[in-house]
């Protein structure tokens, strides 16, 4: 277990790069903290009140000091409170980009612009600056004013009609599956770039928008679509993806659910008890009878125990698993083998159990060097390394054009 109440110096792939994060809400923060995973000196640039992820809480978890949203998308950061639309503050920023390989926002359209913190002006700062522009639609177009949220961009994707039953409303991801795949996404954006200007000094743009994002990510369903011509037509019978054969979904046991996946129709038969299956091609009536084979697989494995399928499966090496839910996966073996949830202490929050890292590094692996900060934590800390004098920092925090938490909060910390 990690104590991130010390100020320790990251030692991952990418220490020694600076990452100004002026992102809100999940995606932007995300791949901001992924590189800081890696060792980066990501500071998060948020209003003198806090980014506003501060201020709605997922799920009701409030917290003590930071709610959990803004605590599981923030960790490895520092937080300098600005105030950009004042002069102060914007200059104050100016004095950040200097010193900064990385920065990312994820303002609507057009604003970044406004406040003077755009692409252009930054440029003009600091040439060399990787630049990573976040939005829901794109930069521009006639869709660039809309709303980017996670659920409408779901349903704009045509990936909920990729699974369920037909005539029902389409199902959404049970995840903030557009939030997190552009997260990604922005995230090796932020790398390919580093790694160009390595090779030729240059900084550069780079643009990632949610709707291109969720819609790649469709790679084999849309090929399947636009090049093989076949219809995305969803079953009578719940079916998970309408581009793979039956049975394919979740079934009821006598005491829970499994998943089965595409088994060969012979052996399933066999397994089963379900004569009707034997003579059957899996790659013919695995298409064709979708509805016939899910009503018949069904029936029959409701009538034993998960334990008892499973082995029954496994023994045949027919794909099928248990279907968990949260607590499940928290005390699954394999995630325990894997150390893919880590635990630290944090100042205000106590002890945080969250995921962890979805890669490793056998030199330079990445680790949790401070839980996410609170609302300007790190404003003194950060402009003084930035060259900004004590004097010039006192001016700015007596006239409110940058920030730090109360007396009492920052004691906490």
């Amino acid at each position: 277990m990690t104590d991130t109440g010390s100020t320790s110096q990251a030692t991952g792939i990418l220490a020694g790069y600076r990452v100004l994060d002026c992102s809100i809400a999940m995606a932007g923060p995300f791949a901001a903290q992924r590189l800081g995973d890696l060792g980066a000196d990501v500071v998060k640039v948020e209003p003198i009140t806090g980014e506003w992820q501060r201020h709605a809480a997922a799920g009701g978890a409030a917290g003590n000091k930071i709610n959990v949203s803004f605590l599981s998308l923030n960790r490895n950061k520092r937080s300098v409170a600005i105030d950009l639309k004042s002069d102060g503050g914007k200059d104050t920023l100016y004095e950040l980009v200097k010193t900064a390989d990385v920065f990312l926002q994820n303002y609507r359209p057009g604003v970044a612009a406004r406040l003077g913190v755009d692409y252009e002006s930054l440029k003009a700062i600091n040439p060399k600056l990787i630049y990573i522009s976040i939005s829901g639609y794109g930069e521009d177009g006639p869709y660039k004013d809309r709303p980017g949220q996670d659920l409408l961009l779901q349903a704009m994707s045509g990936a909920m009609n990729s699974s369920g039953r037909a005539g029902e409303p389409p199902t959404p991801a049970g995840q903030y599956l557009v939030d997190a795949i552009t997260a990604s996404t922005a995230f090796e954006g932020a790398l390919a770039a580093l790694l160009h200007r390595e090779r030729t000094g240059e900084g550069q743009l780079v643009t990632v928008n949610m709707l291109d994002s969720i819609t790649t990510l469709q790679m084999q369903e849309l090929s399947v679509f636009t090049v093989g011509k076949v219809p995305q037509e969803r079953s009578e019978e719940p079916h998970a993806h309408v581009y793979i054969r039956a049975p394919y979904g979740t079934f009821k046991t006598l005491d829970g659910f499994i998943a089965l996946a595409m088994p060969a129709l012979d052996e399933l038969g066999r397994i089963i008890g379900e004569d009707s299956f034997l003579s059957m091609s899996s790659e013919i009536h695995g298409w064709t009878h979708r509805d016939e084979l899910h009503r018949k697989t069904a029936a029959k494995l409701e009538t034993q125990t998960n334990k008892y399928w499973l082995d029954a499966f496994a023994a045949s090496n027919i794909w099928a698993g248990p279907v968990y839910g949260y607590e499940d996966l928290l005390n699954d073996p394999q995630i325990a083998h894997n150390g893919t949830f880590v635990e630290y202490e944090h100042p205000t929050e106590g002890l945080v159990k969250t995921p962890g890292f979805p890669y490793k590094f056998s030199k330079t692996p990445p680790q949790v060097y401070r839980g996410a900060p609170l609302t300007g934590q790190h404003t003194r800390e950060i402009l003084a390394e930035s060259g900004i004098s004590e004097e010039r920092i006192d001016e700015l925090l007596n006239s409110k054009a940058v920030g730090t938490p109360s007396v009492e909060i920052a004691a906490a910390s």
